[in-house]
């Protein structure tokens, strides 16, 4: 670096030379040294561009993705249908979202990530009718056009308690690093709260791993997002060697699962807060994280919409909104090694389900575990196997609000035979190339959607995804 600076000072103090030649005109040998004038600012102006040019190659990183989910649903037989019910006839419907992921290193330990992101399609139903959505790609969004907006914009300042000794590789949102074991992070800006809480190594989202809502996050962990799955939040992060300790401060959407986000944090606000721990089971690494949450909000009463309801009308929690109303609950989330080929996840959670969900999903309990396998054992170690259940629950007041004929933000088939939500998924992802493509198969069988045993079906859902990164 000071080598650099010394050759562009001694080109500089030449430039000066020779601008004071040439003006005073004291030299027989004026087109000459015009000429060396010429030569030399050409050569100084191209020799900082490229010192600029290598410096952004050293601090900027990007990279892309392409996500296409195209999924078949036969037709299955109901009884009745509601509102928000799951669609009886037969549907195809197909989702596409495509990403740039830019990550800058500021200064010692900063870190910038922007996203913009291109998201167009639209879920089964309209993504209504289950609260165990069959693809995580897609929002309840009336227009299903093709629509660019910003998904994350975040700033990360890491302070180090020892010496970096952790390499992190260049990859999505993660500038390549060395971070030490003993540290405290800071996260502000725009993001998604599941980018940093609930995470599972065998258990990721729809773009590489299962379709599902509720494998991508806790379905029972309403998590502070708009529409689309972002918040602009303030995350601290205390790591301590293999055991972590996260909390995060976020903005609540200002309707039920809207677009627009309250930023007045003494009306609404989200606290969230995890603790995970690092471990090996006969030398198989494994982590374990307990979720808890509390959101106040502009929430309706499950309990005060079936007290008001007039005799035949149906409740309705939107008339009992009222600031000051929360949402609390915990989660489990474990994932296990258990060789070289396979690994095993588990995900427990409740909230007190007596207000209305407010961002994720109608979900008050939730259970969801498997296993992946990838395919060393038939020589194609990229490919990767997926088997996984979901059994989803509902409180006592929310069950009673939908047997009265209420509707929630997704489900409400107009009446109620209260069952469990059961949903069983798997897939196989091939990866056909050395380039980054996987080509996926994948196939969901749903019992009860919407807890309802009058709709039991069996519904089964046919997926083809195409993933593409670089």
């Amino acid at each position: 670096m000071s080598n650099f600076y010394t050759i562009i000072k001694l080109l500089l103090n030449q430039i000066k030379q020779d601008i004071v030649i040439i003006f005073a005109r004291r030299s027989p040998f004026f087109n000459l040294i015009f000429m060396r004038l010429i030569i030399t600012t050409v050569f100084t102006f191209f020799s900082i561009c490229s010192f600029a040019i290598d410096s952004l190659v050293n601090k900027v990183f990007w990279h892309f993705q392409t996500n296409y989910i195209y999924q078949y649903k036969p037709a299955f037989n109901v009884p009745y249908s509601g509102q928000n019910s799951l669609l009886p006839t037969q549907e195809t419907q197909n989702s596409i979202t495509s990403t740039l992921f830019l990550g800058v290193k500021l200064w010692k330990g900063g870190e910038l990530y922007i996203n913009p992101e291109v998201a167009g399609g639209s879920g089964l139903s309209g993504a209504y009718g289950m609260a165990a959505s069959t693809n995580g790609e897609t929002f309840r969004i009336g227009d299903p056009a093709p629509t660019l907006y910003l998904g994350r914009c975040y700033l990360k300042q890491t302070f180090a308690f020892n010496t970096p000794t952790d390499s992190a590789a260049d990859a999505y949102n993660q500038v390549p690093a060395v971070y030490p074991t003993r540290s405290i992070s800071f996260y502000l800006g725009k993001y998604s709260l599941g980018d940093l809480f609930d995470n599972n190594q065998y258990s990721t989202g729809p773009r590489m791993g299962f379709l599902n809502w509720c494998f991508m996050n806790n379905g029972a962990w309403d998590y502070a997002a708009d529409l689309r799955g972002y918040t602009y939040a303030f995350t601290t992060i205390l790591r301590l060697d293999n055991t972590s300790y996260k909390i995060a401060l976020a903005c609540l959407p200002k309707v039920a699962n809207g677009i627009a986000l309250n930023t007045d944090l003494g009306q609404e606000y989200s606290l969230n807060a995890e603790v995970t721990h690092k471990y090996k089971l006969h030398k198989k690494e494994g982590n374990v994280r307990l979720l808890g949450y509390y959101n106040d909000g502009h929430m309706g009463n499950y309990d005060q919409a079936i007290s008001e309801a007039t005799p035949g009308n149906s409740p309705s929690v939107i008339s009992t909104r009222a600031y000051g109303r929360s949402k609390y609950g915990l989660g489990l989330n474990v994932d296990q090694q258990i060789d070289d080929i396979a690994g095993a996840f588990l995900r427990l959670g409740w909230n007190d389900g007596k207000n209305e969900t407010w961002c994720f999903t109608e979900a008050d309990r939730t259970l969801s575990g498997g296993f992946t396998f990838n395919g060393k054992n038939w020589k194609r170690k990229d490919d990767v196997v997926g088997l996984g259940v979901i059994v989803n629950a509902l409180s006592d007041p929310h069950r009673e609000y939908l047997a009265d004929g209420g509707m929630g933000f997704q489900i409400g088939d107009g009446k109620l035979n209260y069952a469990f939500e059961k949903v069983t998924e798997v897939y196989y992802s091939l990866k056909p190339t050395e380039n980054a493509l996987w080509i996926t198969a994948d196939y969901q069988l749903a019992l009860d959607p919407g807890y309802n045993k009058d709709r039991r079906g069996p519904v089964s859902v046919l997926s083809l995804r195409v993933h593409v990164e670089f």
